[in-house]
């Protein structure tokens, strides 16, 4: 644990190691590229690194720069804003906006070179007109299908439209074809598999038309580990290159990614203890008296808080590490601070790290766990890491 840290304002911090996230990458790459010596594929799809949402709350710029270093292919961004602060950061490597993007952001997509997900058939129009007025070569796109999830993407009906849209948009080149599963961890309904058979279905009208591309994807990171009928020629990992996997149905199934991709957790948050308090049997601590102590105790408060990235939920239910032992959190987790029983942890002194995600000594609790607690995804928890939590990036 980096007890060495030293930095003005609340002692509230998160550690982001860069070599977990390398090593997570790696283990990716070596996992696709071993099930595809298995198969019948000539040669591994290639990595598209999901760093949306602020890298799911790493940092979207250290994130990045780590993980095109460690040989990342493609960025996966949700808007034309991510995307140009990468560009800006200097990274090289194309980076899709996902979710598309607005009338009027064409221009800047240009400029910073984003490949846009076309999720509308009206946007065809829209980027070749920016395209023409740039002077450009054929500017590059991914097509964005709608298999089940109903959110984003242009509908199977909606193909001949497509194509005679894109018949007239001289300057626009179709460089990917992707889909989105709604429940790719869930093995024990067929949604994904409809959801697959669609998307070969309609990739074979588009062949019909003869509209291809050399960049086909629809691998998340459940996919990634689980499912490599569905890798395509470009996978998408997201949360997987952070450390974690989703919990699957059936549970059994979570064991299995674990043996096929093992991985490294990136992130750690932790506090320090800003006061030491003891009670009386029958005392309250914080609002509304949630916790009321039932025997002489000693109340450690500590500098984070929901306004830092931790739920609200673990309300007389989460527990922090404190010298490597665990520790009790009683009491409301408030926008600030949360307050832990460490009656029995005799030798906590003020100023003593709190862990609150991550490993100190032989004691460990990581994102994924805590996420399971509360009764959400991982992802949600990274997140929600809040923005006055300062990052420090560990090699």
């Amino acid at each position: 644990m980096q007890r060495g840290i030293q930095f003005e304002g609340r002692p509230v911090w998160a550690e982001i190691r860069l070599s977990a996230l390398a090593y997570n990458l790696r283990a990716i790459r070596r996992h696709l590229k071993a099930a595809t010596a298995q198969g019948a594929r000539r040669e591994p799809p290639k990595l598209l690194a999901v760093v949306k949402g602020n890298a799911y709350g790493h940092g979207a710029v250290p994130v990045a720069r780590a993980l095109s270093r460690a040989g990342a292919d493609w960025f996966g961004v949700t808007c034309t804003a991510e995307g140009a602060e990468l560009r800006e950061a200097g990274i090289r490597e194309p980076i899709l906006v996902l979710t598309g993007f607005w009338a009027g952001e064409e221009n800047r997509l240009l400029e910073q070179r984003l490949t846009p997900a076309i999720t509308r058939c009206e946007q065809l129009r829209l980027l070749d007109r920016a395209a023409a007025r740039k002077h450009r070569r054929k500017v590059p796109f991914h097509l964005k299908i709608e298999t089940g999830m109903n959110r984003l993407g242009v509908a199977p009906a909606e193909l001949g439209v497509f194509a005679r849209t894109l018949a007239h948009c001289p300057h626009l080149y179709l460089e990917g074809i992707f889909t989105h599963f709604a429940s790719s961890e869930i093995f024990s309904n067929e949604q994904t598999e409809s959801q697959r058979a669609i998307f070969e279905e309609m990739l074979g009208r588009m062949q019909a038309l003869n509209l291809s591309a050399p960049l086909v994807h629809l691998a998340n990171s459940a996919a990634v580990a689980l499912r490599p009928d569905t890798w395509g020629t470009m996978a998408r990992p997201g949360l997987v290159l952070y450390g974690y996997h989703q919990s699957y149905d059936p549970p059994d199934q979570t064991a299995a990614a674990d043996a096929e991709l093992p991985l490294r957790p990136a992130l750690a948050l932790r506090s320090r203890l800003i006061s030491l308090r003891d009670i009386l049997p029958g005392q309250g601590v914080g609002y509304n008296h949630r916790w009321v102590a039932p025997r002489p105790s000693r109340i450690a408060v500590i500098s984070a808080g929901y306004a830092d990235g931790i739920p609200r939920a673990l309300t007389n239910r989460g527990r922090v590490i404190i010298r490597g032992q665990f520790a009790p959190m009683v009491g409301t987790v408030s926008m600030d601070l949360i307050t832990a029983d460490v009656t029995d942890i005799p030798e906590a002194r003020l100023g003593d790290v709190a862990t609150i995600y991550g490993a100190d000594g032989a004691a460990s609790q990581y994102v994924s766990e805590v996420a399971h607690q509360v009764g959400t995804v991982t992802s949600d928890l990274c997140c929600a890491l809040g923005k006055r939590v300062p990052r420090f990036y560990l090699r």
